[in-house]
C-alpha cells in the first residue's frame, strides 16, 4: 500500500507524474476534475499539453460554453473534436455499459489525434473516490492505456476541490455534472430528442434558482432530483405547479419530485449485482 500523502505532497506527486508523461492530451469536459487536471498539466507542461473536448448531443451547451470559457481564462489551448457515440447501436441502446462505449469512442478518436500530432500520452481526470462507484468508462480508459494522474497522485475529489480552491480556480466548487445520457433510464434508447428534453428541463430548473439538479427521464414520467438543502423551496405548492407546467410542456405525462434529493449515479441503484460485476 502506498504511503498516505498530505495535500502538498500530492500536488508534488501530480506535477512529477504529469512531467513524466511527455507531450500529453488531456480529456477535458469542464468539470472540476478535468479542469483542475488541464490546469495542472498546463502548469507542468506548458505548450506540451492540449486539452481535448468531445462535443456531441450528450454534452449540454452550457457545459461546453463554460468549459471553453475556463480554458480561455487559464490560457489553456483546447481542441474540440466531434464524437458520434449516438450512431453506435451499442451506445444508443443504453444498457449498463453505455459509458464504456462512450469512452471507447472518445479515447479511440483521441488516440488517432495523438498519433497524427506527435503526442506521447493521453490523460483523464479519474480520482481516488471514483474507484468506489460503477464506472464502465474506466474499463475503456484501461483498454486504451489512458493515464490517470490524479489517481496516481492519490487525489480524492475533496483533494481536487481543495487544490483548485488554493489555486484560485473558480471551478473549485462547481457541482458535479455527468453527461446528459446518464439522465435517461437504462434500456430507454438514447436519442437526440430525449437528450434535448433533459437539457431543456435542467436549464429551466437552473433558471428557477436550483443549482444542483438532475432531470431523470423515465418515459412518460420525469423524476426531478434537487439538492436536499433546496427541497423545502421545491416542495411548495407554487413550485410544484411550476414544475408541472414546465415538464408537461416538454412532453411528460407525469411530473415527480424525488424526496431523496439529488445524488450522483442514482440510476445505477436499479442495476443488479450481476450487472455491476459483469465486464464488457
Amino acid at each position: 500500500m502506498p504511503p498516505v500523502l498530505d495535500l502538498a505532497s500530492k500536488q508534488t506527486a501530480l506535477d512529477a507524474r504529469l512531467r513524466s508523461l511527455g507531450r500529453t492530451l488531456v480529456a477535458y469536459s469542464g468539470g472540476v476534475d478535468s479542469a483542475f487536471l488541464a490546469w495542472a498539466a498546463y502548469k507542468a507542461l506548458g505548450a506540451n499539453m492540449l486539452a481535448v473536448i468531445a462535443d456531441s448531443p450528450s454534452l449540454a451547451r452550457k457545459q461546453l460554453a463554460d468549459a471553453l470559457s475556463f480554458a480561455e481564462e487559464q490560457h489553456i489551448t483546447v481542441q474540440v473534436i466531434q464524437t458520434e457515440e449516438l450512431d453506435r447501436p451499442e451506445y444508443a441502446r443504453n444498457d449498463f455499459q453505455r459509458c464504456f462505449h462512450c469512452k471507447d469512442e472518445l479515447f479511440a478518436l483521441m488516440e488517432q489525434f495523438r498519433q497524427a500530432n506527435g503526442f506521447d500520452a493521453i490523460a483523464y481526470g479519474v480520482n481516488l473516490d471514483d474507484q468506489g462507484d460503477f464506472r464502465p468508462g474506466q474499463q475503456a480508459a484501461a483498454q486504451h492505456h489512458v493515464a490517470a494522474p490524479l489517481l496516481d497522485a492519490q487525489l480524492s475529489k475533496q483533494d481536487v476541490r481543495d487544490l483548485a480552491r488554493l489555486a484560485g480556480l473558480r471551478v473549485w466548487d462547481k457541482p458535479a455534472s455527468a453527461c446528459l445520457s446518464s439522465r435517461i433510464e437504462y434500456g430507454r434508447p438514447v436519442t437526440r430528442e430525449n437528450l434535448a428534453v433533459v437539457e431543456q428541463g435542467e436549464d429551466a430548473l437552473h433558471a428557477l434558482g436550483f443549482p444542483q439538479v438532475r432531470v431523470r427521464h423515465h418515459g412518460e414520467i420525469v423524476r426531478l432530483e434537487i439538492a436536499r438543502e433546496d427541497l423545502p423551496r421545491a416542495l411548495s405548492p407554487a413550485m410544484a405547479a411550476e414544475f408541472t407546467r414546465i415538464f408537461k410542456a416538454l412532453g411528460f405525462a407525469y411530473v415527480t419530485l424525488d424526496l431523496e434529493g439529488f445524488r450522483s449515479g442514482s440510476m445505477n441503484a436499479l442495476l443488479s449485482a450481476a450487472e455491476l460485476l459483469r465486464k464488457s
